[in-house]
């Protein structure tokens, strides 16, 4: 067998081959871009959820201060213009998404307890059947539901970054009061969650194009 017989059969035999792996080729970059589709769209649709949860939430918030300022009789207006002190702050940290995911997860959790505190004085001010009372008990619930939802984003964004417990963060509850002290203390607890709720949301919104590739 000549040279030129041996180079036709092997061009024969290596072109089902070449075929077959540039078959292979296109095979794994259709799976690859399959999986990073889908992964990507799980993402929108966990990010539109916590989104859509976070501006219920704030709308409730709006609405949850009106009905506080109802509820304290005269001088409402002044008890919500007066500051103090040991109350969370409203702003998100961090330079990296993970890092402001966190940190809107943590301030959620150390809002909880000042929730939890504003509801415990607002039960010896208010009449068992007081609208501000129930309002107050859906907002936490649909808080603490928020805060699933992050910590499923965020877990599912970055596996290998745990977030922290919460049972390791300080709540710096504010002392004894008295009644003047805790009607100012309400309001603002409440006003700056509204505000870090509305910060939470221009936050999600601008990771849209940063952390789903959709």
């Amino acid at each position: 067998m000549n040279g030129h017989v041996k180079s036709m059969h092997f061009q024969q035999f290596m072109e089902p081959a070449t075929t077959l792996l540039s078959l292979l080729l296109l095979m794994a970059v259709y799976s690859t871009r399959t999986v990073a589709a889908s992964r990507n769209q799980q993402c929108w649709n966990s990010l539109q959820q916590t989104l859509k949860q976070t501006r219920l939430i704030h709308k409730e918030s709006v609405d949850l201060i009106k009905t506080y300022k109802d509820s304290q009789g005269d001088m409402s207006e002044f008890f919500c213009k007066v500051s103090m002190n040991d109350v969370p702050d409203s702003n998100i940290s961090g330079m990296e998404p993970s890092e402001r995911i966190m940190s809107i997860y943590t301030h959620l959790q150390v809002f909880f307890p000042h929730l939890k505190r504003v509801y415990e004085q607002q039960t010896d001010l208010q009449s068992s059947t007081s609208p501000l009372l129930a309002e107050l008990t859906r907002v936490s619930s649909r808080s603490r539901y928020l805060a699933a939802l992050l910590n499923s984003f965020y877990q599912s964004l970055f596996p290998n970054l745990p977030l922290p417990e919460p049972a390791g963060w300080p709540t710096s509850l504010p002392p004894p009061q008295n009644i003047f002290q805790q009607k100012v203390y309400g309001c603002v607890v409440l006003k700056t969650y509204k505000n870090f709720l509305s910060n939470v949301s221009k936050e999600l919104r601008s990771l849209k194009s940063k952390v789903c590739r959709i």
